[in-house]
């Protein structure tokens, strides 16, 4: 997402907060600042961890009670790839119909977007009298990393 896009969506998000009558603490603020400023897949857990690093008194409790928010604003997205956490995406905001690639060894995400596959998902949508909204394409694999060199630097310990 380009600065102004995630300038755009924290922006968003800010207004979100206004019409729930929300205050922006200062945690909030972190995880905020953090949410907007990454284009990486995260779980909460490596939110908290970042948002630590800007803010050390960011709580788990804040986080577990941010993200909902983020999701129900539209401008994140909680993906589900078959773990026991969740990840969310940043980037949802910016480009809704995206999809992901996802290492199930070491929990890479890649995401892309395929002209090719959406108008297929469009002739078979159109075919079956269905009009798209959304697409969300996931495709599990080993990265080729761990294949060639037998570990992978992104490997959860």
């Amino acid at each position: 997402m380009s600065l102004t896009g995630k300038q755009a969506a924290k922006k968003r998000f800010m207004d979100f907060l206004g019409t729930r009558n929300l205050r922006l603490t200062s945690q909030r603020q972190a995880i905020i600042d953090t949410v907007f400023n990454t284009d990486k897949h995260f779980t909460a857990e490596q939110l908290l961890e970042w948002s630590r690093e800007r803010d050390q008194s960011v709580s788990r409790a804040t986080v577990y009670r941010t993200l909902p928010l983020l999701t129900e604003s539209g401008l994140v997205r909680e993906m589900d790839f078959g773990k026991d956490y969740k990840f969310y995406d940043p980037n949802y905001a910016d480009h809704p119909n995206h999809n992901h690639i996802i290492c199930q060894d070491c929990d890479k995400i890649v995401e892309f977007e395929s002209d090719k596959i959406a108008k297929i998902e469009e002739r078979i949508s159109h075919k079956l009298g269905f009009t798209v909204k959304t697409q969300r394409l996931q495709i599990t694999a080993t990265c080729e990393e761990l294949k060639r060199m037998g570990t992978c630097k992104k490997k959860a310990c």
